[in-house]
């Protein structure tokens, strides 16, 4: 039997063990926990396909066909799940959980796309270290080559600042890994690493590359700030845009983006990523494709709608804005035949947890309080769910993320509506470019749907 000394030294020896062991977990880098991760997911892959293969998961009516295949389960994404009423969650964690445990940038409290990019590839949290090594990694890999910058430079002021994000990402597939291993020979199972490595360079060139689209369409005559090595994503973002010393407004956009990084995959950039990639294309031709896609009125130009609205909204019915006026100024709306832009959601039947999380941002900043265009936002929200309800046309009356962000934006003075979906172009890289990661190492094949014609639509329904 152990003495009462040798079962305390053991004791002792256990728990420097059990740290060292939690820092050494606390040290691990993003490739190192992927190693780690991607067996485990690859044996479940290949469980479900061998127990489950032929497991019904939903039917598919006509008016999923003709009705943009809204609903349908038919796409494998492993970083988010959408519920129409709980919201969005992030490897089993909602918006409230994240900002609880992902870390924030030092002297910050708000979640950075770092620690969301850790979560949305790894399913794990990140500790502050592998945050703050992740950061670093990114400062230093985020300049641009010469080329991209003389090419940019180029552009005519005039071309739209998301066309020229979207060739810019393209022509960054000079210097892809995946591409020149491929044209080497790689084998399968090294497909997910030089994935990865494309991937990671492109999120760290975002900052300087749609930094660099703003100077040159708006403040041409200006110096652009070079990267900082240790600076975080948006913080070198911020400073590049030219607002470094407004800690408000690089706060927000640190919490903008990380909440923008994910949606599910059946939003139309994330499926286009997703889509392309399934073609073996690299991952800055499939992020390329997925920009445009984000380009498309219906898709990233919202947050723009809602801005223009209620602006004109405010210059319409001047100041001093009441309830009745809003709740006015809404049927006026609706009865020309027009939306609301920023209520209602594709998915949603709740208000959207991103558009509670921005609201909760604003509520904590004096400035915020005493605006008056997010005054405006926050009684519109009050009004406008009842008008809609009462219209009667509309499925989810609640507001999306849409409905504040782009105001946010325009309350710190960024009030170039064209660029906001630049803004988020680089979020949105943070969940499709992981799961092209995850694409390639789960081995997922050429995506193929099957189409059809009327006709054949109709001669199926005949012979049922």
């Amino acid at each position: 039997m152990l003495s009462r000394t040798a079962l305390s030294r053991q004791a002792a020896s256990l728990r420097r063990s059990s740290v060292l062991a939690q820092r050494f977990a606390s040290t691990k880098s993003l490739r190192e926990t992927l190693q780690e991760v991607i067996p485990v997911k690859q044996e479940q892959l290949k469980k479900l396909k061998s127990e489950h293969g032929q497991t019904v998961v939903g039917d598919v009516k006509v008016d999923n066909i003709i009705g943009g295949m809204r609903g349908l389960k038919a796409m494998l994404w492993e970083a988010s799940v959408l519920d129409p009423i709980e919201g969005i969650r992030f490897h089993g964690l909602s918006i409230p959980d994240c900002q609880k445990v992902l870390p924030a940038a030092p002297g910050g409290k708000e979640i950075i796309p770092e620690s969301m990019l850790w979560l949305l590839l790894t399913g794990q949290v990140p500790t502050q270290e592998q945050t703050q090594a992740l950061s670093r990694e990114l400062a230093e890999k985020g300049d641009l080559p010469k080329f991209v910058e003389q090419l940019v430079d180029s552009f005519p002021r005039t071309l739209h600042p998301m066309t020229q994000l979207g060739m810019a990402v393209a022509a960054l597939n000079h210097d892809s890994s995946f591409q020149a291993a491929y044209e080497k020979g790689m084998k399968k199972p090294e497909y997910w690493t030089h994935t990865l490595e494309d991937c990671i360079n492109l999120i760290a060139r975002l900052p300087a590359l749609a930094a660099r689209i703003y100077r040159n369409v708006y403040n041409p005559d200006k110096e652009l700030a070079p990267v900082d090595r240790n600076l975080d994503l948006v913080g070198n973002y911020s400073r590049m845009l030219g607002y470094g010393d407004n800690h408000s407004l690089t706060e927000y956009l640190r919490l903008y983006i990380a909440l923008h990084g994910d949606h599910e995959g059946g939003n139309a950039s994330a499926h286009t990523a997703h889509l392309v990639n399934s073609t073996l294309a690299d991952p800055y031709l499939s992020y390329s494709s997925a920009l445009f896609a984000l380009a498309g009125p219906l898709h990233g130009l919202a947050n723009q709608e809602v801005l223009r609205w209620q602006l004109a909204m405010q210059k319409e019915l001047g100041e001093n804005i009441s309830h009745e006026d809003i709740k006015a100024y809404l049927w006026k709306t609706l009865k020309s035949g027009q939306v609301v832009p920023g209520y209602g959601h594709g998915v949603l039947r709740n208000p959207d947890p991103r558009f509670i999380a921005l609201q909760e941002f604003c509520d904590s900043r004096p400035e915020l309080k005493g605006s008056p265009i997010i005054d405006l936002v926050n009684k519109t929200f009050q009004v406008a769910p009842d008008v809609l309800k009462e219209h009667g046309k509309t499925k989810n009356p609640y507001p999306n993320v849409d409905a504040t962000s782009g105001c946010v934006l325009y309350h710190y003075g960024l009030t170039e509506f064209k660029y906001y979906t630049v803004i988020f172009g680089v979020s949105r890289a943070l969940g499709a470019l992981t799961q092209l990661v995850w694409a390639r190492a789960l081995g997922l094949p050429l995506e193929r749907p099957k189409s059809m014609s009327m006709d054949a639509l109709e001669k199926f329904i005949k012979n049922q």
